[in-house]
């Protein structure tokens, strides 16, 4: 039998036979736990930034690298911190196995090519500088667990989340987060629960880092990004509020400055 806990069997069953009341309560039930499976993790994550936070702050990238949902759950976090905090698009990077392709449309076998990470982490001259956080529920992942392996060996920091005790992939990152939800509602369907608890624990990573980089001022995203209406209606009446003046002149200096930061500290 797989001992691997992410394999283990649902605590349901006859899920085709239940309705629809039913499924949604069992799964709500089971999404419950995963904060709490998390929160048993919070000092390995803060071991994680802890080490990051200095090579960030002297030039250091932060690259996430997965496979499948867990590959995804990377690049979406990564995609979302250019917007959010308006640093460079180069500076939090996701990586998935099958290219970019494999976002959209599962690339069989790409997963399992145990020297491609590597090949992907040097297209983007990775270096000692950066960090490197796997992903992958199994901690099995060939393609994860080559390019930590490759890491390690030019001095980068590296990471990993993953979903199960004692993973090959924890073994080998410097700083292993294993969030152990248990097994999934519907078993083995690690989009589930254990991607759950990837993106929560990627969001805490990614956003205590910019905060401690200075990206977010009280309890505002000063330096978003003015890509749409409705954050430049954010970002206007956080310039009022700042400043005590009237929605157009804020409007106005929001907009002569192209950014809430600027239009405060310059007004």
């Amino acid at each position: 039998m797989d001992k691997r806990t992410t394999e283990q069997s649902s605590n349901y069953d006859n899920l085709e036979k239940m309705s629809t009341t039913e499924l949604l309560k069992a799964m709500n039930a089971e999404d419950k736990t995963v904060p709490l499976a998390i929160e048993k993790c919070l000092p390995a994550i803060h071991l994680l930034i802890d080490a990051v936070l200095p090579k960030m702050k002297t030039g250091g990238r932060l690259f996430y690298i997965g496979a499948g949902t867990s590959g995804r759950l990377g690049i979406v976090d990564a995609s979302e911190c250019p917007p959010t905090f308006g640093v460079d698009h180069g500076l939090v990077i996701g990586l998935i196995a099958g290219g970019d392709q494999a976002i959209r449309k599962a690339v069989e076998f790409a997963e399992d090519d145990s020297l491609q990470g590597q090949k992907d982490l040097e297209t983007h001259q990775f270096n000692a500088n950066d960090t490197l956080i796997g992903i992958a529920a199994s901690g099995s992942t060939p393609y994860v667990i080559g390019a930590v392996n490759y890491a390690n060996s030019i001095g980068a920091i590296t990471g990993c989340i993953t979903n199960n005790r004692d993973s090959e992939l924890a073994k080998v990152a410097q700083f292993p987060i294993a969030a152990i939800v248990g097994p999934e509602f519907v078993t083995g369907s690690t989009r589930m629960k254990s991607g759950t608890s990837q993106k929560l624990i990627l969001n805490m990573i990614s956003t205590t880092l910019m905060i401690q980089l200075g990206k977010v001022k009280g309890n505002k995203m000063v330096d978003m990004q003015l890509s749409n209406d409705k954050l430049v209606d954010r970002g206007t009446k956080m310039v009022m509020n700042a400043l005590n003046i009237k929605y157009e002149a804020a409007k106005a200096l929001l907009l002569k400055h192209k950014s809430v930061r600027a239009a405060i500290e310059k007004a």
